[in-house]
Parts: structure tokens; sequence; C-alpha cells
């Protein structure tokens, strides 16, 4: 089962409640009452078992003639309906009578209950009414107050509709049946174009029970029951309750109340394009919001990402180790300068100038004995100079060397004679000549 929203169950739950209980007529008694600032009243009524909320909007209340008070035992005339942000249903109040039952109203009780269980009053038959009538039969007395509270009403509240008068007589001998034929005249109506009537208003201003009796006739309820186009009862004012009313598609309080149902009201409907297009711009706007903030991040995925940004931060990082480098090597500068700075000091507090002078004297002196010193140094060093040239002559290889005789190598290194061994591989040389030798044999002489 796939689930739903809290207001998609709350818009359901509206529709069957105020489809199924469109016309209601509760008694009671008034337990709680309040009179708000608004206009509107707002009461609970109750029995022995349980309570109901109700309100009467403020365009009912201003046609009451008598101010509720707590413990009144009342009708309510009305239908239910369901707030649903808050998912709370009230009883709506249209009319409000004192409790009681007179002749004619016990008539009335009869013929409704004989209706109701014909099936005059079934939810399942009322007709939907539509939401923008395009021609409207009114059937009314064409002398009446009411004709013109309805055409005033109408052109304040919506001008695409228009409006047909079955003029008829709205009561006293042959009202009743004079009603019931221009009901089915209106609903057999066919104009040029195919179509008939898209709605019919039955009503008459306010009067006595008696003057309002021709709409409680059979004949009437017969009429309305039976036409298939769609009717609103609009007679009397709110506290009157009559048989057109309960077998109607619809019910009106007052004949001005049937035009305020059945026409869109225009400022309505001005309002609600206000806010579809507020909605809308807020939608809008909200959407775009999303994807400025979406962009604006892939932006700055991209500037961070980018090869321009991170060229900039290896030159950051350079710069930044540059800096580093330049701040060690001014460092071991200074350190350099002052150690260079603390050794003048100390050059300084030594005084070589002085000991120079000091060592001046000395220098003169060791001078005159250096010259006289060196001078028989270089001659003993001269003697030692010719002796070593006698002895090097002497000693001179090539000199040395005679016929017949030449040293011997053995591994890069000069060995003597004694030391070959049979098939050792290794070399005699001169100061001219190199020889490759391998010993076969080796004897011993003797030695006088």
């Amino acid at each position: 089962m796939k689930p739903i929203t809290v207001s998609g169950l709350n818009t359901q739950i509206k529709s069957i409640l105020e489809s199924h209980f469109e016309i209601v007529y509760v008694e009671g008694e008034v337990s709680k009452v309040t009179y708000h600032s608004s206009g509107h009243m707002y009461f609970t009524i109750k029995d022995e078992k349980s309570a109901i909320n109700c309100a009467m909007w403020k365009s009912n209340l201003s046609k009451m003639k008598f101010k509720l008070k707590v413990g009144d035992k009342i009708l309510v005339y009305g239908a239910i309906n369901l707030y649903i942000p808050r998912g709370e249903y009230k009883l709506i109040a249209q009319s409000i009578t004192p409790s009681g039952i007179g002749e004619l109203q016990l008539a009335f009780e009869r013929l409704k209950e004989e209706l109701s269980k014909l099936g005059y009053f079934d939810i399942e038959k009322k007709k939907p009414l539509p939401k923008f009538p395009k021609r409207i039969a009114l059937i009314t007395s064409s002398t009446g107050a009411a004709l013109q509270d309805m055409l005033r009403v109408a052109k304040k509240r919506w001008l695409l509709s228009k409006f047909y008068l079955f003029d008829v007589l709205v009561q006293g001998d042959g009202a009743a049946e004079d009603i019931a034929r221009k009901i089915k005249k209106a609903d057999e109506y066919i104009f040029d174009d195919g179509d008939g009537f898209d709605l019919i208003i039955v009503g008459r201003g306010g009067g006595s029970k008696e003057d309002l009796w021709a709409f409680n006739e059979r004949v009437v309820a017969d009429a309305i029951y039976e036409a298939k186009t769609p009717i609103i009862s609009a007679v009397g004012h709110e506290i009157d309750y009559l048989i057109s009313d309960f077998v109607a598609d619809k019910r009106a309080a007052t004949p001005s109340n049937a035009i305020e149902i059945a026409l869109p009201d225009k400022n309505e409907m001005l309002m609600m394009i206000d806010e579809m297009i507020n909605s809308f711009n807020f939608r809008y706007e909200t959407i775009l919001h999303k994807k400025e903030k979406i962009l604006s991040h892939l932006f700055e995925l991209f500037e961070a990402n980018s090869i321009f940004n991170k060229l900039l931060e290896k030159q950051r990082e350079i710069k930044f180790t540059k800096n580093q480098y330049l701040s060690k090597i001014n460092s071991i500068i200074e350190k350099k300068e002052n150690n260079l700075i603390n050794l003048r000091k100390a050059f300084e507090i030594m005084s070589p100038l002085k000991k120079l002078h000091q060592q001046k004297e000395k220098m003169e002196f060791l001078k005159t004995s250096i010259k006289s010193v060196t001078s028989e140094i270089l001659k003993m060093k001269e003697k030692q100079l010719n002796s070593l040239k006698e002895l090097f002559e002497i000693s001179n290889p090539k000199k040395r060397e005679k016929e017949g005789f030449g040293e011997i190598i053995k591994n890069n290194k000069r060995v003597s004679l004694n030391e070959i061994k049979i098939d050792d591989i290794f070399f005699i040389e001169n100061t001219k000549i190199t020889i490759k030798a391998k010993a076969l044999d080796k004897k011993e002489r003797d030695v006088l």
C-alpha cells in the first residue's frame, strides 16, 4: 500500500464529510458561545452523551434575530466542514432557530420523513454544482426583492454568467404548481447551441411559514428531485428550512446567498491567482537559489582545482620557502655580524696596535739577528744541498744500472730472487725494458 501525506488524508476526509453531511439539521443545547471580534460566532451544542463545535460566519450571524446564550435549546441548520491544516471538523451553521414545533412544522416533518424514506434527500443523488456556470435560470417573482438582491450580488461577484428569469407565483393558491411547472420548463430548455442551463436557482424572499409554504409542497419536491439540472433552493431567510432545501442539490440561506454559492468570487479568484503567482515566484526563487548555491559550489570546486590556482599555490609555497630561506640567511648574517662586532670589540680591547708597537722594536732587533742567522743557515743549507746532489748522482738508477742486472717484480712488488717459486709468473725490469717470465726450475748455489 502506497502511503499518503497527512494533508492528503485530511483532504479525503474533508471530501467524504462534506459530501455526506452537506446539509444537517441538528438540535441541541448551547453549552458555550463566543462572539468573536471578527464578527463570527463560535459555539458548542450538546446532548446527554456528546457535543460538537459549531461556527456561524459573520454574513449569516448578522441576519439572526436573537442573541444566543448558554442553555438555549436550538435547531442548527448547516453543513459539516473540516479544516485541513489542523484536521478539525465543525458544524458551520447557516441558520439557527429556537427549538419548538407548531402545526405547520409537524406537517413539514411528516413530509420530510416520507421523502427521506423515498431517497429524495440522499447525498449520493445530489448533483454537483458547476464551478463556472454560463447560463443560470432564476425561478422567482419578477416583482420580488429577491430578484434584485440576486442580480445585485451577481454584478459584484461575477460578470461572466447570464441570467434568465422564469417569473412565478411564490405564494398563495397555485404557487406550488407554477413553481413546479417552471422548474420543469427550465430543466428542459435548450438553447441554439444545443446546451441547456448550467444551474437553476429556485427562491424568494422571507416571509411567514404560511407565505413560504409553497416550497414545502410535494409537487415542488417532485419537480426538483426529477430535474437533471443542478438546483439551488434559496427560500426565505437563514432560519427558514423548507422541503425544497432538502431535495435541492444545494441549499442557500437566502437568495443572495444562492448567488454567492453559485458564482465564484472574482476577488477571491484574483487573490487565488495572486497566491499562485506568489507561490510560483517563491518556488522559482527557491529553486533558483538552490541552483545558484550548486553553481557557486561547483565554481568554488573549479577554482580550487584550476591550474591557475595550483600555480598560485605553488608560487605561495615558493614565496614562503624563499622568505624562510631569507629569514634564516638574515639571521645567520645578523649572528655573524654580531660575532664580528664582538670580535672587533675584543680586538679593540686587546689593542693589537700596542702589541705591534711593542713587537716592532723586537722585530728590528730580530731583523738584524735573522739576517745573520739566515746567512749562516743558507750557507749550511747550501752545503747540505751540494751533498745531496752528490748523493743523488751516486744513487741515480741510470748510473747504477749494470749490464745484465734488473729488478724482479711479482704482484706489483719488488721481490728478491729467493722469493720466486717454481711456476710463478713475474717480471724482470730495468729502466728501459720489462720482461714477463715464468720460473721453470729453481736451484740454489753454494756461496763461497
